[in-house]
């Protein structure tokens, strides 16, 4: 058991106003694993107070200076690496070799960029007779998911630490615990008071609170659509600038001349990360009509790879869903695609053998889905992948866009002119190319209801900036 009793607030931790508590589940065991305190508005307006008053100071501090501070931050996280993974692991349910990779490799990867980055920013320029210059924000409200929960927190401290930004954070109280680890690191570092505050809780009273505060300058959010709109339009309210990174659809078109030996092995696995709880996920497998048997029998025995079980067992490649509510959504998706008359290649919403305990959902794979099916317009979350056949390459490109959303997409095709040409008709913030890796430098966001503005990189970084210009 994890007990986190207190807040981090003013460079110290305290007790909650409130005397609620949340509990996180191990999504394997279904059992609580740590508990949390429950937040209220009071701990929020204590948190912006910290963080307005230390703004004045930390905004003038030399931009070197910050960056040391990210990268003490980045040593101290590498160092935990496998205790960020294996509570998390444990709480969202990604196997342990991939969670050491990606949920605790990427936050490392996060504050060593931008130690590095601060030090390459223009922050005066000359234009004609004026001087611009790139200003801190103010003080940050984040606000972040549960599925790559300490990934999304450094994709937003991280940058505005180093902006000179003073931030108060609200991880997901679902998987919150690497995020009181982070906030211990910052303690450690000896990170000025105020600087960085922590106050968890839920969303409609902690995360709400933090979006309407007049004290708070800015709110970054990572989470589904219809939170990203309640967020925007408290936010209006006191007209702060917004950022957010919001749910996906994402399009994977294959064209006739791929290798589709390849292709749709690797589109499965892009569907199936983390058990499908990834906004960029390619939940939409967009192929040549002609051959779409052999798409199925391809894609049916890469999911047949997928051996799932217990996140901390070696051998497992799919974990858990994060929650019974998770579950209960996916496979309620499941059955809706089978009742509007998807095929249903593999899979389904049974319990899978031998998992009775545990957020488990079967690996599963529909194939001739119509664009005005609700499995192919509605983001799932979970491991379940639409293949739609298209006839012209026209009409796959029509398909691909034919969503609210707009995270991300793939090409394939053995021309990889011809990938690109598609590749820049998609109206979507990202797009692999015959695979290509994710880069955690390249700037993230969405078109469309996917979100407004950019992370990671310096793309994220000058979402932290205000521009001035001083007439000379």
């Amino acid at each position: 058991m994890i007990e986190r009793e207190k807040l981090f607030i003013d460079g110290g931790w305290v007790p909650s106003g409130g005397s609620g508590r949340i509990e996180v589940l191990n999504s394997t065991t279904e059992e609580v694993m740590g508990s949390i305190p429950e937040g209220v508005a009071a701990d929020v307006d204590k948190a912006v107070q910290a963080a307005s008053d230390a703004f004045g100071s930390w905004s003038q501090t030399a931009p070197e200076e910050r960056g040391k501070y990210m990268a003490r931050i980045q040593e101290a996280l590498q160092g935990r690496m496998f205790d960020i993974a294996n509570l998390i692991a444990q709480e969202v349910g990604m196997p342990l070799n991939l969670a050491t990779i990606i949920q605790a490799g990427l936050p490392t990867m996060s504050f060593g960029s931008m130690a590095q980055l601060v030090n390459e920013v223009q922050f005066e320029e000359m234009v004609g007779s004026s001087m611009v210059v790139r200003e801190p924000v103010g003080v940050v409200g984040a606000i972040t998911p549960w599925n790559y929960p300490l990934h999304q927190v450094a994709a937003k401290v991280a940058p505005a630490l180093a902006a000179g930004c003073t931030v108060v954070l609200k991880p997901s109280e679902v998987a919150p615990l690497s995020a009181f680890l982070l906030a211990d690191i910052i303690e450690e570092v000896g990170l000025p008071a105020g600087v960085f505050n922590l106050v968890s809780g839920v969303g409609p009273v902690v995360g709400e609170a933090i979006a309407s505060h007049r004290l708070v300058d800015m709110v970054s959010f990572t989470g589904s659509t219809r939170a990203g709109k309640r967020v925007m339009a408290l936010a209006a309210e006191t007209v702060k600038r917004v950022a957010l990174e919001l749910g996906g659809k994402s399009a994977n078109v294959m064209l006739e001349d791929a290798d589709f030996s390849r292709a749709v092995p690797a589109g499965v696995g892009a569907c199936f990360l983390n058990s499908g709880q990834t906004c960029s996920a390619l939940t939409r497998m967009v192929v040549p009509r002609s051959r779409l048997a052999e798409v199925e029998e391809l894609a049916a025995g890469a999911a047949a790879d997928y051996k799932l079980g217990d996140p901390l067992a070696d051998g497992t490649r799919m974990g858990p869903l994060v929650s019974k509510a998770q579950q209960d959504r996916v496979i309620g998706y499941i059955k809706k695609g089978i009742e509007e008359g998807a095929k249903l290649v593999t899979g389904g919403p049974e319990q899978p053998e031998g998992l009775e305990r545990g957020y488990f959902v079967r690996p599963t794979v529909f194939s001739e889905v119509k664009t005005s099916m609700t499995i192919a317009q509605e983001e799932i979350f979970g491991p379940v992948l639409s293949i739609m056949p298209y006839d012209t390459e026209e009409e796959a490109i029509r398909i691909a866009n034919d969503t609210t959303y707009g995270l991300a997409g793939g090409v394939w095709s053995a021309d990889k002119d011809r990938a690109m040409k598609v590749a820049r008709k998609m109206r979507t913030g990202q797009v692999e190319v015959n695979g290509g890796a994710f880069n955690p430098l390249a700037p993230f966001g969405g078109y469309k209801q996917s979100g407004v503005g950019r992370e990671l990189g310096k793309f994220g970084l000058d979402e932290y900036f205000e521009i001035k210009s001083l007439q000379l």
